[in-house]
């Protein structure tokens, strides 16, 4: 559990999240006064003198021990930068995280977390589907370092997911259960307890890490840790960033953990950088006001597609069957339904394409979470680079279109998808 600084209290009450996003950890005397934190466009830092240059190096290089009360230092921006380090200090706060690392993009996020933890001759066991990116990553790259990746079903139950982890050890040790909940364009949930679970009783001379991607529902509505898992990763260029304008990834968790992750970030070099920290922090002060702005409309849009029809299937968690588990878990698991839908049109290729190219106001790109309504085609697109056939087995069909909804007025993003299915 995180500890917050003296700053985010007001006669010792807690302040609340949205609050400590307005100011959190900068200090404006130190600034010029500044109301917001500068950008800080510089590559290195002066030291005051050599001593306090070798202290600095010391503690970066963990040549030695923290001194209590003493700080790191700052030395050279590919190890630290006050808009980076006021960046990931506020980060924490959502997800109540101990510590936070920054990166130049979410997939730099997830090979840096994943090359700093697992070792040649371990298993990664992961759900599917996940993103095309990290699905690549885990197929192709990794077994190139001698590390294996097995996947099961995001949907699996607690005994499943156990017989895929006892099947994996023919393959190595494990290393890391990896998951993507909401599955990435399904919206299936993974159970994150369970998995927790599941790590803790194949932890030995090593633990066995989880790692939960939790871009699509963002840290309003799904807190990872909270559940069990040791690390909580994001495409900040989604929800946390939420304007199509910058590309960076974020992983929280412990402070042991996260400062493994940045010593090993200061090697690879894929830190976020100044102006990609100010940003964020900007974006961060509206993150309430547009999560919640487009998880509302995305309900109305939801309940339209349903009844639309053209559309054969539609993919919102807030449209499970009681009946199920996914429901159970959901409740257990999350907050809110998010803003992510996906559907099947009726057809296949085709239809889906006469919809996306009969598009108006809705944008045809790929991305999420930004303030304007993005639709893409998954198959093609984001998870163009899956094997065909495990698309198909993990239900990205050729019919299948995926939605990020925005913060436009519901009605008329409605009205776009009516007019654009219209043509189907």
């Amino acid at each position: 559990m995180a500890t917050r600084k003296p700053e985010g209290y007001l006669d010792g009450q807690p302040l609340h999240p949205e609050s400590l996003m307005m100011g959190y950890g900068y200090r404006p005397e130190l600034s010029q006064g500044a109301v917001k934190c500068p950008i800080f466009q510089t590559s290195t830092f002066v030291f005051a003198s050599a001593e306090e240059g070798k202290a600095f190096f010391e503690l970066a290089y963990g040549l030695r021990k923290q001194r209590p009360n003493e700080e790191m230092g700052l030395i050279y921006s590919r190890l630290n930068n006050p808009d980076l380090e006021i960046l990931e200090d506020r980060l924490t706060i959502w997800d109540d995280a101990e510590a936070a690392a920054a990166f130049a993009s979410g997939m730099a996020a997830i090979s840096t977390t994943i090359l700093t933890f697992l070792r040649p001759g371990e298993v990664v066991v992961h759900s599917e589907p996940v993103y095309g990116g990290t699905d690549y990553l885990l197929k192709h790259i990794l077994p190139m370092f001698g590390i294996r990746c097995v996947g099961f079903p995001a949907q699996a139950s607690e005994t499943e997911i156990a017989a895929v982890i006892s099947r994996s050890s023919a393959f190595g040790k494990l290393g890391m259960i990896y998951l993507e909940t909401p599955a990435n364009p399904t919206n299936t949930l993974v159970d994150i307890a369970a998995c927790a679970r599941l790590a803790q009783v194949n932890s030995s001379e090593r633990r066995v890490l989880v790692a939960v991607d939790n871009t699509f529902l963002g840290p309003l509505w799904q807190q990872p840790l909270k559940h069990g898992a040791d690390l909580v990763i994001y495409s900040a260029t989604k929800y946390i960033g939420g304007h199509s304008d910058v590309i960076a990834g974020v992983c929280l968790g412990a402070k042991e953990l996260i400062s493994q992750i940045k010593g090993f970030r200061t090697i690879l070099g894929t830190m976020a950088g100044p102006n990609t920290s100010f940003l964020l922090m900007r974006s961060l002060e509206t993150l309430k006001l547009r999560m919640t702005c487009q998880m509302k409309n995305a309900r109305y849009v939801a309940d339209f597609l349903a009844d639309h029809p053209k559309v054969a299937k539609v993919y919102y968690l807030g449209h499970l069957n009681p009946e199920e588990t996914q429901h159970e878990i959901f409740h257990r698991q999350c907050t809110a339904p998010g803003s992510m839908i996906s559907f099947d049109v009726i057809g296949g290729e085709a239809e889906a394409f006469r919809l996306l190219n009969n598009l108006r106001m809705i944008h045809l790109a790929v991305s999420l979470g930004s303030t304007e309504s993005l639709a893409e085609h998954p198959a093609t697109m984001t998870h163009a680079d899956v094997d065909p056939e495990e698309r198909m087995e993990l239900g990205i069909t050729p019919a299948m279109v995926r939605i990020s909804v925005g913060v436009e007025h519901p009605e008329d993003i409605i009205a776009d998808l009516r007019q654009a299915l219209e043509q189907v």
